[in-house]
């Protein structure tokens, strides 16, 4: 088990989550619905769909949304999205995974590419950059659940296969099928995760210096804002003293 690490999700930045809560919202009710649609529509029976209820929690979207985002699915009145998955290179080589959910693949397609070429990168061709990312699952808590140790002693007791704890996060690693079960064994100790998904995790980082961080946040904060994309991962590491000169 590793611990000590400064990785960090981008969708976890400062604040980011605070500024979009609305969109956050429509692409959580987005992935529930699909969820839900694609297995059962009770979430003990539907990993993903729990996953998704999950992550709706953690972001306290409220009972009510993740209802009506469930009935959707039921009703069969909701729109039929498909998944896709764009992989390319930001600036610096930076080698970026960009998840979405989407009722029109060519509206989709356009914006991730003019994304991606207006803030110095390129789409890639599927298969270009995923080589080099790992499909697992991960578990999300805040500093505050509790120290290092702590955490790391749950994790090892639940099943979970690697550890990185900063002072203000950790982040949880595991085999997607033990997800759930991990997941269910860390709440009995820590108390609700901050966030249970599937994510691409980097098999090696780059670090990457003032210049070149400012023009990939605002990739990764315009690929965000595409109502149609869910998650975006890459293989950068900014460090604090970095961040702290961005603001």
């Amino acid at each position: 088990m590793a611990g000590h690490s400064k990785f960090k999700n981008i969708m976890h930045r400062k604040g980011a989550q605070d500024k979009k809560r609305s969109a956050q919202f429509s692409k959580l009710s987005r992935e529930i619905t699909v969820a839900a649609k694609m297995g059962m529509p009770d979430p003990d029976m539907n990993p993903r769909l729990r996953a998704a209820v999950n992550a709706a929690k953690a972001q306290s979207m409220p009972k009510d949304n993740i209802q009506r985002a469930i009935d959707k699915a039921t009703k069969g009145d909701s729109e039929n999205y498909e998944e896709v998955r764009y992989e390319g290179y930001g600036p610096g080589g930076v080698a970026i995974i960009v998840e979405a959910l989407t009722d029109n693949r060519n509206r989709t397609a356009t914006n991730v590419r003019t994304a991606f070429a207006k803030n110095g990168g390129n789409l890639g061709s599927s298969g270009a950059v995923s080589h080099g990312f790992e499909r697992l699952g991960l578990i999300e808590y805040p500093g505050s659940a509790g120290d290092e140790e702590k955490v790391l002693e749950a994790a090892i007791e639940a099943g979970a296969d690697d550890v990185e704890s900063d002072d203000e996060s950790h982040a949880i690693w595991t085999q997607v099928e033990n997800l759930h079960e991990v997941a269910s064994e860390l709440e009995k100790v820590l108390g609700e995760a901050e966030g249970v998904k599937l994510a691409w995790r980097p098999s090696l980082k780059v670090d990457v210096d003032e210049g070149t961080a400012s023009t990939l946040l605002k990739l990764v904060d315009t690929l965000d804002d595409d109502d149609d994309v869910q998650t975006v991962w890459g293989n950068y590491e900014i460090s604090d003293e970095v961040m702290e000169k961005l603001g």
